[in-house]
C-alpha cells in the first residue's frame, strides 16, 4: 500500500479536515502522515495517523503579535518549514498537498519521481464562471475570471520565490518551478454547494467534503447549559486575529441583548468575549457535534466552518474577513440557508441583531440547510481520493 504524505500548513481549518481524509485513507490500507506545526501534533496522532513536524512556532502566538502582513507571515513560516518539508517527503509514495505547499510538493516530487496531488479546500482552478475563490469570488466576467485564475496559478511561485528557490537548490533542482497545466487537482469541495465549473478539464474535480476527525468530547458545563432551555446561537470567528477586537465584542454583547437569544460564544485565536446571563464562552468544541443542537452560526465563512454549517443544516449569519470567505459567505446566501452577507468591516449591533433575528425567526433558512445537508450525508469525498491514490500510486 502507498505512504501518503499530507503537507499541511495554516490555521486549524486549514489542517484539520485533512485528519478526516487522512483517516480514511489509512483504513482504506494506506499508512499517512500529515506534516504540520507542533500545535497539531496531539490532533494528528489521535486521530492514529503519522505526524511530522514542520516547526515548533505556534501561528496562532504569532499572527496575534506580529505586525507583519499575513502574506509575509506565511512566506516566513514556510522558510522556516522547508527543511523539514524535505524530511517528511522522504519514504513518500504520493504527496497531497493544499494550494498554501503544492509549489513545494510539486518540487519534492520532482526530486522524489513521485506523484503530487492537489487537494484544495476551496475552488482553486481557473474558470470563466468566477474569479478564484481566495480573492473573493466575485464575477469579473468570463475573460477577467480566467485570467485571474491563471494569474493565481502563476504568482504561487512568485509569491514564495525565496524558500521556494531554497528548497529547489537543497533538492539540486536546476530549473525553475513551472505550474503544470494539468495538475490534478481533487477539490474537498461538495457538487450541491459549489457546481462544477463546466470549462474545467477531467482532471480538475470536485469529490466532496472532508470532515475533520474528532477527538474531543463535549464539556459538562456545555452539556448542561444545552439541556437547560431553547436552541442557542453560536457566534464564532474561528482562527481570525484581526483589529478593533473590542469594537467586535462589544457588537456581539449588544446584538445577544437586543435579540434576546441565549449564546455560546467560542473565544478562538481573536479572543472573542461577550458578556450576559445567557451567554456561555467556550474553547475548542467539534462542528459536528454541537452544530446540530444550536439555532443558527454566526462566523466568519471559512471553507471548513460554511461545510460543518451546511452540514448540520441550520442557518448562518456570515460574516467574512477577508481571503476566500467573502466566496463561501456568498455560496450560503446563493443556497437560501443566510439571510444576508454582514461584512466584517460593518459589523455593529444594529447589523448583527438585524441577521440574528432573521435567521433565527425564520424557519426558511434553516430548511434550505437542512436541504443540502441531505445531499452531503449522501456524499462521500474520501472515497474519491483514495481512488485516485491508488490509481498513480500502482496500489
Amino acid at each position: 500500500m502507498a505512504h501518503v504524505v499530507v503537507l499541511a500548513s495554516g490555521s486549524d481549518g486549514d489542517v484539520l479536515p485533512y485528519l478526516g481524509l487522512g483517516r480514511r485513507l489509512t483504513e482504506a490500507g494506506h499508512p499517512v502522515t500529515v506534516a504540520a506545526v507542533e500545535r497539531f501534533g496531539k490532533a494528528i496522532t489521535g486521530a492514529g495517523l503519522g505526524f511530522h513536524r514542520l516547526s515548533s512556532t505556534d501561528p496562532r502566538e504569532v499572527t496575534a503579535t506580529s505586525r507583519k502582513s499575513p502574506m509575509r507571515l506565511m512566506v516566513d513560516g514556510l522558510c522556516e518549514q522547508v527543511p523539514e518539508m524535505i524530511n517528511a517527503a522522504e519514504g513518500a509514495d504520493v504527496l497531497l498537498c493544499p494550494m498554501s505547499t503544492l509549489v513545494f510538493g510539486s518540487s519534492l516530487s520532482e526530486a522524489r519521481g513521485i506523484p503530487c496531488l492537489a487537494v484544495p479546500l476551496q475552488p482553486a482552478a481557473p474558470t470563466r464562471e468566477s474569479s478564484p475563490a481566495l480573492f473573493g469570488g466575485r464575477d469579473l466576467g468570463p475573460w477577467l475570471n480566467r485570467g485571474t485564475g491563471e494569474l493565481f496559478v502563476h504568482l504561487g511561485p512568485r509569491m514564495f520565490a525565496k524558500p521556494l528557490a531554497d528548497l529547489r537548490s537543497r533538492l539540486s533542482l536546476k530549473h525553475r518551478l513551472k505550474p503544470d497545466p494539468h495538475q490534478r487537482m481533487l477539490h474537498g469541495v461538495s457538487p450541491s454547494v459549489v457546481p462544477r465549473p463546466r470549462d474545467w478539464r477531467p482532471e480538475q474535480e470536485l469529490t466532496g467534503f472532508w470532515w475533520p476527525h474528532a477527538t474531543t468530547e463535549p464539556p459538562a458545563e456545555l452539556v448542561e447549559f444545552l439541556d437547560d432551555g431553547p436552541p442557542p446561537v453560536y457566534f464564532s470567528f474561528g482562527s481570525v486575529v484581526a483589529r478593533q477586537a473590542g469594537r467586535r465584542q462589544q457588537a456581539i454583547s449588544e446584538a445577544i441583548r437586543h435579540t434576546g437569544v441565549r449564546a455560546i460564544v467560542h473565544s478562538g485565536w481573536g479572543d472573542l468575549a461577550a458578556s450576559g446571563d445567557n451567554v456561555l464562552a467556550v474553547g475548542h468544541v467539534p462542528h459536528e457535534w454541537l452544530l446540530p443542537r444550536v439555532a443558527a452560526v454566526v462566523h466568519h465563512a471559512s471553507a471548513g466552518t460554511t461545510a460543518a454549517v451546511l452540514r448540520a443544516g441550520v442557518a448562518s449569519v456570515p460574516v467574512p474577513f477577508s481571503s476566500d470567505q467573502p466566496f463561501w459567505a456568498n455560496r450560503l446566501v446563493a443556497l437560501g440557508a443566510a439571510p444576508g452577507v454582514l461584512p466584517a468591516r460593518k459589523l455593529t449591533a444594529g447589523a448583527l441583531s438585524a441577521k440574528v433575528a432573521e435567521a433565527v425567526g425564520n424557519p426558511a433558512y434553516t430548511e434550505r440547510a437542512a436541504a443540502v445537508a441531505a445531499k452531503l450525508r449522501n456524499e462521500d469525498g474520501a472515497a474519491r481520493v483514495i481512488e485516485v491514490v491508488r490509481e498513480v500510486t500502482g496500489g
